[in-house]
């Protein structure tokens, strides 16, 4: 069966991947990324506070997106194909976290840390997602509302925990995404794959796509407005109403909380809604980005990483023999002295996206033109 593909997913997949690499590029180059978070109302300011929420919609959203994706390939293989795409690509994957996307990050061959990112609990949950989807899609559904409305009622500090964990004398391992809240919204996605089946019209799949992201939205707002369930953050009155908002939508994604689910994944369901049948110049740039997300996400890290060290030694003068690349000393041989506002990050960001374009269309022209089986994992 020929492989066809759903462009609205493509569109907002590239979207995520666009609006992701600002926190990446803010990561880098802003001269407060090593100072405090963002999200940190004592310290932050509106925009930059906005600038690090808005790209909390990426990780779920594409960790959702793939969910349905996976749904979406069992219109050409048959489940025990798919778990065997599934673990392999999985295993794949973590070596492209545990030595490429090392390196991408830091920058040096220490055996010191190693982050367990988003691509390691995407790697995690598809491994998982090979024997998983054997249940069916109705008892993953269930399962997923279970894990991400109970999480946070039973304590599982071993299966939710985010951290260093010492494994090794002198080596580490970051964990930012623990594998259970992030596998219930793989499954979420999953789920919501039926509403892309054949049967279902494009109008029909819209007005469920908005009712039920609406729905989740309105149910946040209800918890978080009771302020006692949903979040380990309660939000309070603060010094301005903008701060007051800003402090009612800072909810928790270290580890993923019940109300962050809601509301990125309510908005996820509306933007794949309002990007049905978009037909742009702007959606067709994103469609590009959203059909190679693994070559997009390594390549972009090693630009940001690359350009940002490099600025960081013109500002600083430091030659590359006095950059210190240890975890302890630098984060990949950046210290806080080599910062740029927050209007040069803007201008990195969109800088970094325009010498993306032709690279990843380019590598995508090759992917759609040639069938190699190697092609299907990158």
């Amino acid at each position: 069966m020929q492989k066809t593909r759903i462009p609205s997913i493509d569109v907002a997949r590239g979207l995520l991947m666009v609006i992701m690499a600002l926190d990446h590029v803010r990561d880098y180059f802003h001269a407060s990324a090593f100072a405090f978070d963002p999200t940190d109302l004592s310290k932050t300011t509106a925009v930059l506070f906005f600038t690090r929420w808005v790209t909390h919609f990426c990780a779920p959203g594409f960790v959702f997106l793939s969910g349905i994706s996976i749904y979406l390939s069992l219109q050409r293989k048959s489940k025990k194909e798919l778990s065997v795409f599934l673990l392999t690509r999985g295993l794949w994957l973590v070596v492209v976290e545990i030595v490429v996307m090392r390196f991408a990050l830091l920058f040096n061959f220490y055996f010191d840390v190693t982050i367990f990112g988003i691509i390691g609990v995407i790697s995690a949950c598809m491994m998982l997602m090979a024997v998983l989807l054997h249940l069916g899609q109705r008892w993953l559904l269930i399962m997923a509302l279970i894990v991400l409305f109970g999480y946070d009622l039973v304590p599982m500090p071993v299966l939710t925990s985010v951290g260093f964990i010492s494994l090794l004398p002198g080596h580490a391992v970051v964990i930012s995404y623990p594998i259970i809240p992030w596998l219930a919204i793989m499954m979420l996605g999953y789920g919501a794959g039926q509403l892309y089946d054949s049967a279902i019209s494009i109008q029909k799949r819209k007005r469920l796509l908005i009712g039920f992201g609406v729905f989740a939205l309105v149910l946040f707002c209800v918890l978080r407005g009771i302020n006692v369930f949903g979040d380990p953050t309660p939000w309070s009155v603060q010094k301005t109403s903008l701060f007051t908002l800003m402090s009612f939508l800072n909810i928790t994604k270290y580890p993923v909380s019940l109300l962050f689910s809601l509301v990125t994944i309510g908005g996820a369901l509306i933007g794949l809604a309002l990007l049905e049948q978009t037909k742009t110049k702007l959606s067709s740039a994103l469609m590009v980005f959203g059909r190679v997300p693994l070559f997009y996400f390594v390549f972009h890290f090693f630009i940001i990483h690359s350009v940002a060290l490099i600025f960081f030694m013109l500002k600083t003068g430091k030659s590359w023999a006095e950059v210190d690349l240890h975890f302890d000393k630098s984060f990949g041989g950046i210290t806080p002295e080599g910062g740029f506002s927050l209007g040069w990050v803007y201008l990195f960001w969109i800088a970094l996206v325009i010498i993306l374009y032709p690279v990843c269309k380019a590598y995508n022209h090759y992917k759609s033109t040639h069938s190699y089986s190697w092609l299907s994992y990158l």
